[in-house]
This record gives structure tokens, sequence and C-alpha cells, in this order.
């Protein structure tokens, strides 16, 4: 083979690996903005989703106010005194529902082509559950308070030193946060339930005592119309057949006053002293939304005045979406 023909067939091998190399590249690059372009519109539909969440949940909540006004202008027009009990519309939880169904404007615009969305929810009276703000009287924990609460964690299979352990950790949060300190995590204000965990309570303490306290802005009264046995005897202070007396009895008739009540506790019982009641302010809207793969579920306080809504906090209990 000649020189020449030799050096020819090293130039063609050179410029085939030279032009593999540059296909090599392209395709690279190709990919990476190929990548980079589906990346950028994962993220603009998962932006687009939690927008629509947000607005679709906030509407959920606008609902729920809705259904709670229309409650208390029910009993205002009837010209008797406030009453929340378990049998009224706003205690009846939404099952889960396609929303799709009910967005199509007509027949040419129904749901098959869009979006799946399905919301539940439910309003629960946060006035169903002990109320730790009571526990501080003119500054100091109140002994009859702490009493109810030790009883709660009774009840709540939890040791007693638990109610002295919130009891002190509360006042001493709430002293912390009025007078301004800026303090390390375990004496920020408990202005929420989940806010207990800076306590040092355990989840499994937490989850025991879910059901029958909670942290409202200020001291409220316990509604005998939708409070739980356990809570009812350790508020009242009696037995716990003596409290299941009173659920079965409101439960076939909800209580429209004290007095009411009082004829099962005895003409002597001062109901009026133990903290409770038969009408509630507040109460706790949940809403849970699935759009598509994403998962969100959002639960707020609001307290109701009269006409007029107060929304004391909105928290993201959960949300979650596919990978992008």
């Amino acid at each position: 083979m000649s020189l020449s023909r030799l050096g020819a067939d090293r130039a063609r091998g050179a410029a085939l690996l030279l032009a593999m190399i540059i296909v090599a590249l392209v395709t690279t690059l190709a990919a990476g903005m190929v990548w980079q372009q589906w990346r950028a519109v994962r993220v603009e539909a998962a932006e687009r989703s939690r927008m629509q969440s947000v607005w679709i949940l906030a509407g959920a909540l606008d609902w729920s106010v809705l259904i709670l006004r229309e409650d208390g202008r029910a009993d205002r027009a009837g010209g008797r005194p406030p009453v929340d009990h378990l049998g009224e519309p706003w205690a009846t939880p939404l099952a889960e529902a396609r929303l799709s169904t009910f967005l199509a404007a007509d027949r040419d615009n129904n749901a098959d082509g869009g979006a799946e969305a399905f919301l539940s929810g439910r309003i629960v009276d946060a006035q169903s559950r002990y109320n730790l703000r009571n526990l501080i009287v003119e500054g100091k924990v109140s002994p009859q308070e702490l009493q109810k609460l030790s009883r709660l964690c009774d009840a709540a299979g939890v040791p007693a030193a638990v109610g002295n352990a919130i009891a002190q950790g509360v006042d001493a949060s709430w002293r912390a946060a009025a007078a301004g300190a800026e303090t390390a995590d375990a004496t920020l204000p408990v202005q929420r339930f989940a806010h207990l965990s800076r306590l040092g309570l355990d989840a499994a303490t937490l989850r025991a005592l879910r059901p029958f306290v909670d942290v409202l802005p200020k001291p409220t009264p316990l509604n005998l119309n939708t409070a739980s046995r356990e809570a009812v005897a350790a508020v009242l202070g009696i037995d716990i057949g003596t409290a299941e007396r009173l659920v079965q009895a409101r439960q076939r008739s909800p209580f429209d006053s004290l007095e009411q009540a009082r004829t099962l506790l005895g003409p002597d019982f001062p109901i009026e002293q133990r903290g409770v009641a038969v009408a509630s302010a507040f109460f706790e809207v949940s809403g849970r939304l699935r759009l598509e793969e994403r998962v969100v579920e959002e639960r707020s306080l609001v307290e109701r005045l009269g006409d007029q809504f107060v929304t004391h906090h909105r928290e993201r209990v959960n949300a979650h979406m596919g990978a992008p």
C-alpha cells in the first residue's frame, strides 16, 4: 500500500471518528435540552396543580363558612338561643366527591376530558374538646382545671404526670410570649395542638390526647352537645356512666340549655360553674383534595362572631405529588 493511500485512509478514519464525536455531542446536548424542557413542563404543571388546589380548598373553606353562617342565622331567626349539635347540617361530613362532574358547564364540556378532581371534608366542633387555654385562670394554673386535664389523661391512657407537664409547659410558653422573650423552641408559645410536641410529648401521647384536647385562641366552654363522653365526664367531674346517659339523652334530643342537662345531673348540680355550654364559636374545617396525582389536605380554625368569621390559622396537613 502506497504512502499516499495509507494517508488517505487515516484521514478518512480521523474524519469518521470526528463525525462520531460530533454526533455524540449533539445527541447529548439535544437529550439535555429535551430533559430540561420536560422538566420545565413538569414544574409548570406542578405549580399549576398547586395553585388549583389552593383555590379549590379556599372555595371549600368559604362554603363551610357559609354553612356555619346559615346555621347561626337560623337560630337567630327562630328567636331561640344559639345551639350547636351533631344533628345539624354542618356536622355531616362530605364524602369524597368528583368535582369535575359539577364543574362542567354544559354537555359539550363535560368532565371526561378534564382533570380528575375529588374533594372531601368535614367540620368539627373545636369546643367538643377540652381547651388548654382554660388551664390558666388569673395568671396561674388553676388546680380545678388541672384536675379536669388529669382526668382526661387518665381516659386517654396517658400518665397523670403528662397533664402536669402540659400545664407547666403551656404556662411557661405563654408567659414568655407575653413578655416578648425570644427563647428556645421549647418555650415558644403553644398556639395549636401540634405545638405540644415542643413540650417533649411523643407522637403516641399526642395521638392519644388528640380526641380530647385542643388549643384555641382564648378560653372556651366545652359543648355538651358535641363532646365525647370522656370529655364530658372529665370536665363535669362525673362518672363515665352518667356521662354516657348525657350523651344518649342528647342523641334523642339535643340540649337547648344547660337546664336540660341539669335534669340528668340533679337539681343542685353546679353545672354553670363547670365550664360547659350548648353552643360553640370555634370550628375546625378540614378539606382533602385529589387533583390528578396531587393530594392536598388542609385544616383551618374559624371563629364565628355572629355573621362574621375569623380564620385564625390554616395549615397544610399533607401534600404529595408524583415525582416529576
